[in-house]
């Protein structure tokens, strides 16, 4: 079986709500299964502040996933352009896993939210490429070929999907954005499927 590792920070939804379409894409190709994992919040004093399992949602993220993945889907909320610094402070231990290159050669896929339509969304898919490629991953985004990417109004880029939740107050995603997920868990499973 081929694994998918899903690993998001989601504050207030969209993330999640992204993650879990990408899920769904990933899981419609044969022999693949998706693994969805979240990253802790930090305190003030940019520590790792919570408990060891959440109350609601997927568990916390362990070091193994990354070496237990086939591939890895990436997704944060637009911080300033930029990664959350939840998820940012996992990645910055992941030294040792670098070191065994436990994600090195595996497809890797990105996506993110924000609350308006100019908020950093493709910078911020641009600041996850960055460690995931410093780890040996092969970036992979949408190609034009999904026809979404041309007709969305919201959210949805060549670099990875997205959401604009100031749109759609709720966090509901649009089918574009839906479809665009949907398209990106699908070319990473695909691709992971072959590479194994």
């Amino acid at each position: 079986m081929t694994e998918i590792l899903i690993l998001f920070y989601s504050k207030y939804g969209s993330t999640e709500a992204l993650a879990r379409e990408i899920s769904l894409g990933a899981d419609s190709v044969k022999g693949v299964s998706s693994k969805l994992r979240t990253v802790p919040p930090v305190s003030a004093s940019y520590e790792a502040s919570g408990e060891n399992v959440p109350e609601n949602g997927p568990p916390y993220i362990e070091k193994q996933d990354l070496f237990d993945c086939d591939g890895l889907i990436m997704g944060s909320p637009c911080r300033f352009g930029n990664m959350s610094a939840e998820l940012k402070y996992f990645i910055d231990t992941t030294s040792n896993e670098w070191l065994n290159n436990a994600l090195s050669d595996k497809p890797a896929g990105l996506f993110t939210s924000s609350s308006s339509l100019h908020g950093g969304q493709e910078s911020t898919l641009l600041t996850m490429a960055i460690p995931l490629l410093h780890h040996g991953m092969l970036i992979t985004g949408i190609p034009f070929s999904e026809k979404e990417l041309s007709s969305t109004t919201k959210g949805g880029t060549p670099y990875g999907p997205s959401h604009v939740s100031s749109i759609n107050p709720g966090s509901t995603l649009t089918s574009d954005e839906i479809s665009l997920a949907r398209a990106l868990g699908k070319r990473v499973a695909r691709i992971a499927s072959k590479l194994k």
